[in-house]
């Protein structure tokens, strides 16, 4: 309750995130410490929700070109009433294959996955399955020509367990790619997900390096749950030292 309290109170103090707090978005202020010496010219947001993380991007930098990526609809008709046009939104998930997958609805909807919860999800946050929707699911490297955009691009995963499969989906292109950053667990919330351990060693035998570790979360179940971690590319580190 206080790190949320915490949050509001940073968030409100920045009249920038006024209209989004209205809409009841709240600008996910626990990631500044992490992004804003990257200077991104492309945020490609993969699992924006309702765009608290493209809020809080653009707030950053005022010049980023957006590309989110959000399948439930609800989430999706807020985030464009937040962000209007200055983000291009696609009506779908990301993953290793292309068609229709079962989506998987949480009583928390920031925490619904195309993988089913498991029963850690319950115990660590108290989240289980509410219902469960058909959803388009495509491979970034089919929906966005990577190449030609804007570099240096920041690739954000919050997907919930999916994260290798939305890189899998954009194995080809991950050498565009110069920072990601992406939410990973150390315990199993979602039947079947790959671990933090597992994402790492992905990463860096693509030649991504892990550059941080960010807002741990601490749970009476398991201790150390999941964590937010900072990628960048090999290239994209030797520029910058």
């Amino acid at each position: 309750m206080i790190n949320r309290l915490r949050k509001f109170l940073t968030a409100a103090a920045t009249p920038a995130f006024w209209p989004a707090l209205v809409k009841g978005v709240m600008p996910t202020v626990e990631h500044v410490e992490a992004i804003q010496r990257l200077a991104p010219n492309t945020l490609i947001d993969i699992g924006a929700n309702k765009g608290q993380f493209s809020v809080m991007a653009q707030r950053l930098f005022p010049t980023l070109e957006i590309h989110a990526f959000e399948p439930l609809e609800r989430a999706r008709a807020i985030y464009k009433s937040v962000l209007g046009a200055s983000a291009r939104v696609y009506p779908m998930a990301l993953g290793s294959a292309v068609g229709e997958a079962t989506f998987f609805v949480t009583t928390r909807a920031d925490s619904s996955s195309l993988l089913q919860p498991a029963s850690g999800q319950e115990r660590a946050y108290g989240v289980g399955a509410n219902t469960s929707i058909l959803i388009p699911v495509a491979r970034l490297s089919d929906v966005i020509h990577i190449a030609a955009l804007k570099r240096p691009i920041l690739m954000k995963i919050d997907v919930q367990g999916g994260e290798l499969d939305v890189l899998r989906g954009g194995e080809g292109d991950l050498r565009f790619i110069d920072m990601i950053y992406c939410e990973a667990s150390f315990v199993e919330l979602y039947r079947g997900q790959p671990l933090a351990a597992e994402i790492i060693a992905y990463l860096a035998a693509r030649h991504f390096d892990l550059r941080g570790v960010f807002n741990l979360s601490l749970t009476r179940e398991f201790g150390p749950t999941q964590a937010d971690f900072l990628f960048l590319s090999r290239a994209e580190d030797a520029q910058s030292r």
